[in-house]
């Protein structure tokens, strides 16, 4: 069968017959299937992102928690969770190939209620960021835009490796992280340092992306989405993605020395150091299981050198703009 020939799950769940006689299509998803379709192990790096913004900051967060709660489980549990929805649906046919035990594929999330909730969870994502005042909500605004921008015809920018993994890099770590030093400031603009910082950490993040492309190869090219293992074989990628993740962490290195912080430079330099062995082994062998090793056990490493570098702008006073 080609993929041409691949039934639309929308339509085809639940209609296959079972031992028992023919099964009866389901009406509403059920509660696991709507978590599973928001997927919570994915909302910790916007988050992190967040909470790195917060520090960068420079502010006291005495009085200041009520706001900042509202603001991480904004970058988490609503505009990541919503991401991942539309990514979802407009990828349900890419899932019956690679995944098809996802909610939508699997019939558990019935009908269209997949692109229902996904339309719900961006509107109410963009209804709380008004309350983080204009920085915060144009930050959520860009983040949106760039989650449906990423899988939603016409631009999917997710069917070229390059601006896909560009698009969700910038919108988990930069704007995150941006929104974040915006709200802790009470929405004025955050400092040159902080929104450099942020940028660097997101062009960084196009490499761990790149990582998670290659546990879908097959579907990809019978589909039609040239993600970069896709497109340029795993050899390839796996430079782009170590090389990627490696430079803005050097140029993050640098900033350390421009700035004259040598306690945080070192732990820095420790911390890339020991990003080394894994990322040989998946140049040495790239493939699927070498890079899940390299996104559980190295990325770690990246995303703590993100909260020294936080820890560094604020106790230099980097972050007054």
């Amino acid at each position: 069968m080609t993929a041409g020939h691949l039934l639309d799950p929308v339509t085809a769940a639940g209609d296959a017959p079972s031992a028992a006689g023919p099964s009866v299509p389901r009406r509403v998803p059920t509660p696991d299937a709507v978590l599973a379709l928001l997927k919570p192990h994915t909302w910790f790096p916007p988050m992190w992102a967040f909470s790195c913004g917060v520090v960068s900051s420079g502010v006291s967060l005495e009085g200041r928690w009520p706001m900042l709660l509202l603001g991480i489980g904004l970058t988490g549990p609503l505009v990541c969770a919503s991401s991942q929805a539309v990514n979802d649906w407009f990828d349900r046919h890419v899932d019956a190939i690679n995944e098809p035990q996802r909610p939508i594929p699997s019939g558990r999330m019935p009908g269209r209620w997949g692109l229902g909730l996904a339309i719900a969870w961006s509107a109410l994502s963009l209804a709380v960021a008004t309350l983080l005042g204009p920085w915060g909500f144009v930050a959520t605004t860009v983040a949106v835009a760039l989650s449906w921008a990423y899988s939603a015809p016409p631009l999917r920018l997710k069917r070229n490796g390059w601006l896909g993994c560009l698009a969700v890099g910038l919108s988990y770590e930069t704007l995150a992280w941006v929104t974040g030093a915006a709200v802790a400031l009470g929405g004025a603009r955050p400092s040159a340092a902080v929104l450099l910082v942020a940028l660097l950490y997101g062009l960084g993040a196009h490499g761990i992306l790149v990582l998670n492309d290659f546990k879908a190869v097959e579907g990809d090219r019978r589909m039609g989405i040239r993600s970069l293992p896709a497109r340029h074989g795993e050899d390839a990628a796996a430079w782009i993605a170590v090389v990627t993740m490696y430079l803005a962490q050097a140029a993050v290195l640098a900033l350390h020395a421009g700035w004259g912080t040598r306690a945080y430079m070192w732990w820095v330099a420790a911390l890339i150091l020991a990003q080394f062995p894994l990322a040989a082994s998946l140049l040495v062998r790239p493939g699927p299981k070498a890079a899940l090793y390299v996104s559980a056990f190295n990325v770690p490493f990246y995303v703590i050198t993100m909260m020294i570098t936080a820890f560094a702008i604020r106790n230099l006073g980097l972050a007054t703009p």
